[in-house]
C-alpha cells in the first residue's frame, strides 16, 4: 500500500452532485434500466471534470455520490485501492473488494453505487487507440488460458464485441498485481518523458499477470454470460483445438446448432469453418518448419493431417510454396 499515492487520490475524490453536474454535462439518454435513465458518457474526464483526450485516462471515483447508469465507447477498469464498491449492470450486482479489478466492456450499461468516504476507487479508461494489434498479439501468444485471452480481446477490441460483458478479477491482494496498479497510477499522475509509453506497457504487464495467475488457478475470475458468444472466443477455440477439431464438437461446446455455427463463422469472417481450421493448421505448420527439424510428414500429422499428400496440397494453396521450399527459405534467413 502506497500512502503517498493514496493521499494524492484522496485529494481528488470529494463528493459530486449529479443534479448540479447534469445540466452542465448535458448527457444524451440512450436507454433506461428499471425506469432509471442510461446516459452516454463518451468523453473521458480528469479529476477536475475536464475532458481528457488521452487514449489512457485515470480518475478517482467521487465518494458519497450518486452516479447514474451510463455506457462508454471505451473499456473501463474499476479498482478499489481502499475499501470496496458495488458495480451494477443490467443483469448483475458485482461486489468488488479491495484490490480486485472489474473490467467493464465497451458499451456495457453500468453504474457504481455511492462509495463510503473512507474508500478510494480508481477508474482506468482505455480507448480503442490505447493498444495496437501487436499488443493484442503479445497477450494472445503468451497466454495458456485461451478463455481469459478471448475475454480480454473482446473487451479491448475496437468493435462492439465487448457489449454486455464484464469480468471481475478477485486478486486476493496479489503483491505483483497491486504493485503494478500503484506503478501505473504513480506514473500517470507524475507525468514525465515517456510516461505515456510506460503506462501503456505497465497496463499490458498487468493484463499478462492476470492471465498468468488465472491460468494457474490462483486467481478467481467471474464473467458475465450474455447470450451471444463473441467471435474471438470462437476463433481462439479453433486456435487451441485445430489438430482434432470437428464442427460438431465445437458446436456442442458452445451450445450451438452446427449449421448455425458454420453460417455465423462464414458471415463474420468470410471463411468457412474448414478454411479457418486449414488456416490455423498451416500457420502452426509454418512455425514447425521454421523452428524445428521434424520431417514434413511428422509435421503434417502433428497439425492434424493424416495424409501428408493432402497437407502438401493445402500448404501450397495457402502459401503458394511447398513445405520444403518454405523451410529452406525461412531457415536460410
Amino acid at each position: 500500500m502506497n500512502t503517498e499515492t493514496l493521499e494524492l487520490l484522496r485529494q481528488n475524490n470529494h463528493p459530486r452532485d449529479w443534479d448540479k453536474l447534469a445540466p452542465t454535462m448535458r448527457p444524451r439518454q440512450v436507454d433506461q434500466v428499471e425506469h432509471e435513465p442510461v446516459y452516454e458518457f463518451f468523453s473521458t474526464l480528469d479529476d477536475s471534470l475536464e475532458i481528457n483526450l488521452q487514449s489512457i485516462a485515470i480518475s478517482v471515483q467521487p465518494v458519497d455520490s450518486y452516479i447514474p447508469f451510463h455506457v462508454h465507447n471505451f473499456v473501463e477498469l474499476m479498482i478499489p485501492l481502499l475499501g470496496e464498491c458495488t458495480v451494477v449492470t443490467k443483469r448483475d450486482r458485482i461486489q468488488v473488494a479491495q484490490d480486485d479489478i472489474v473490467v467493464m466492456g465497451n458499451r456495457t450499461i453500468h453504474r457504481v453505487e455511492a462509495i463510503s468516504s473512507g474508500a478510494i476507487v480508481v477508474n482506468l479508461a482505455l480507448k480503442p487507440s490505447a493498444f495496437s494489434l501487436n499488443d493484442f498479439d503479445i497477450i494472445r501468444s503468451n497466454s495458456k488460458a485461451p478463455n481469459i485471452s478471448a475475454m480480454l480481446f473482446s473487451l479491448l477490441s475496437n468493435e462492439q464485441h465487448g457489449e454486455g460483458h464484464y469480468s471481475l478479477f478477485q486478486t486476493k491482494h496479489d503483491r505483483k498485481i497491486v504493485d503494478s496498479l500503484y506503478d501505473i497510477i504513480h506514473e500517470y499522475y507524475h507525468a514525465d518523458a515517456q510516461s505515456n509509453q510506460i503506462v501503456r506497457l505497465e497496463i499490458l504487464t498487468l493484463f499478462l499477470r492476470l492471465i498468468r495467475l488465472a491460468a494457474k488457478s490462483h486467481l478467481q475470475v467471474k464473467t458475465s454470460a450474455p447470450a451471444a458468444t463473441n467471435l474471438l472466443s470462437l476463433l481462439l477455440y479453433i486456435e487451441k483445438h485445430y489438430a482434432d477439431i470437428t464442427l460438431e464438437d465445437m458446436a456442442h461446446h458452445f451450445g450451438f446448432n452446427p449449421n448455425y455455427l458454420s453460417a455465423y463463422l462464414k458471415k463474420q469472417t468470410g471463411l468457412t469453418f474448414i478454411k479457418l481450421v486449414h488456416l490455423q493448421r498451416i500457420n502452426v505448420a509454418a512455425e514447425y518448419l521454421t523452428y524445428t527439424s521434424a520431417s514434413v510428414d511428422q509435421i503434417a500429422i502433428k497439425v492434424g493431417y493424416e495424409n501428408p499428400s493432402y497437407f502438401y496440397k493445402v500448404f501450397r494453396k495457402h502459401l503458394s510454396i511447398s513445405p520444403t521450399e518454405y523451410r529452406q527459405q525461412t531457415q536460410s534467413n
